[in-house]
């Protein structure tokens, strides 16, 4: 165990971290085998969001954040600014900015130890302030705004019908307001905390790229990006590694927009310096791939996610579908990193990669067909966006959302009230390791 630690002295060491003193997998009285509290193994470290896409603001909040991650504002407000980025977005990405304030869990630069609150306010709220209010509002000034015009004409591919019929609303805006991608703004705010205690007790840097745009990918045999190449990355108009690829991927957006329609595209997140164990296989929620692929799906619009070579290996034999073992001067090593940098649920310490594929963006301007459930009329669906494609920013809230899935593993695993005691919590594990 780390820094000599016994069993017995890990689980309190861990549980100090979580309410109550509890350890994972304790019962509502802190007893082991009763299950957690909220059905899940893990409560050390945890997060929620807040808000609408249109409201006057989006809340975050993160629970279990180690004392002394160096975090401001303004590294928030540039984390937001690269989700804005992206050729291919509209005009609203121009306009629509974004105001971070650090409500709560940081003094002068860097985190407390108790819960971390981030508010992302909405600058265009006067224009809304009346449509989205909290409070009630007069008939009178609800018919006086356009924008108040009920939505009834539900949008292929997007949440309008499906949460219409499941909430009881004949109007679509209660549901697109909170099932925007806009949400992905807190994501991303609480994914950059995530990344900088992940980097600062551990090491561990994040980066995504675009690895397909519409028909348009990578070469096969093109090199995974490392942590120097994240800059150049963010200034290529799509976040594509490959210049050439990237010239074909903006002449790919073009051709879309002058077709009035959209387009879809894999996203690869890539982490290096993880160490390995992190995760488990003793149970399906324990293991670090399925909590990656469910964080990742949980973003608007993605609808696949492979690991490694993931679809690829599919179509191998095993004999060429699997990493190798072989002692190398560093210590045990794989030969190759098809699985992605995890096996049996757990990391392996190779570099972790996972693809997200986000479907083309549903609301195009050659509106499609649907009904108006007001009149049960045949209908084209409402277009309240220009955007031809999102994938350049869906890397970004990628990053954020593998960010906090490993935070939540690496606190699981080493435990500690402060990133000094997790860093050596996790150098003491790395030493001690029975084969290294």
């Amino acid at each position: 165990m780390a820094q000599g630690l016994t069993p017995s002295d890990n689980s309190k060491k861990r549980g100090s971290a979580a309410a109550g003193g509890r350890f994972p997998g304790a019962g509502r009285n802190g007893q082991p085998g009763e299950g957690a509290a909220d059905g899940r193994v893990s409560i050390m470290f945890r997060w929620l969001t807040a808000g609408e896409s249109h409201g006057r603001a989006l809340a975050a909040i993160c629970d279990g954040v180690p004392a002394g991650v160096r975090v401001t504002s303004e590294d928030v407000a540039q984390a937001l600014a690269r989700r804005r980025a992206g050729y291919g977005r509209g005009a609203r990405m121009k306009f629509e900015q974004d105001e971070v304030e650090l409500t709560g869990g940081v003094r002068h630069g860097a985190t407390l130890g108790g819960p971390v609150a981030i508010r992302v306010g909405n600058t265009e709220w006067p224009k809304w302030e009346t449509v989205m209010s909290p409070d009630p509002v007069t008939q009178e000034d609800l018919d006086s705004q356009a924008r108040n015009a009920p939505l009834t004409r539900p949008r292929p591919g997007h949440a309008d019908l499906a949460g219409m019929q499941k909430f009881g609303h004949i109007d679509a805006r209660p549901i697109l307001e909170r099932a925007s991608a806009r949400e992905t703004a807190a994501r991303v705010a609480l994914g950059e905390v995530a990344k900088r205690l992940l980097d600062q007790a551990l090491g561990v840097k994040i980066l995504s790229h675009v690895v397909s745009l519409g028909a348009v990918a990578v070469p096969d045999d093109a090199a995974i990006p490392e942590p120097a190449d994240l800059a150049a990355i963010d200034q290529d108009p799509v976040r594509c590694a490959d210049a050439a690829t990237s010239a074909r991927m903006i002449a790919e957006v073009d051709a879309a927009r002058k077709d009035g329609d959209t387009l879809g595209g894999v996203v690869e997140v890539v982490v290096h310096g993880l160490p390995p164990g992190l995760g488990s296989f003793t149970q399906w929620d324990r293991k670090l791939d399925a909590r990656l692929a469910g964080a990742l799906v949980s973003i608007q619009a993605i609808k696949g996610v492979e690991f490694g070579d993931g679809f690829t290996t599919a179509a191998r034999r095993g004999s060429h579908a699997h990493d190798e073992i072989y002692l190398g001067p560093d210590g045990v090593r794989r030969r190759t990193n098809r699985a992605g940098g995890i096996e049996g649920g757990m990391s392996t310490g190779e570099v972790l990669r996972v693809r997200a594929a986000m479907k083309p963006i549903s609301t195009v301007p050659r509106a499609l067909e649907t009904i108006d459930v007001a009149t049960g009329e045949t209908a084209k669906a409402i277009n309240q966006r220009s955007d031809v494609t999102a994938v350049p920013a869906a890397g970004v809230v990628a990053e954020a959302m593998v960010a906090l899935v490993l935070a939540e593993a690496a606190t699981e695993k080493f435990g500690g009230d402060s990133v000094e005691e997790l860093r050596r919590n996790a150098e003491g594990y790395l030493k001690s390791m029975v084969i290294s």
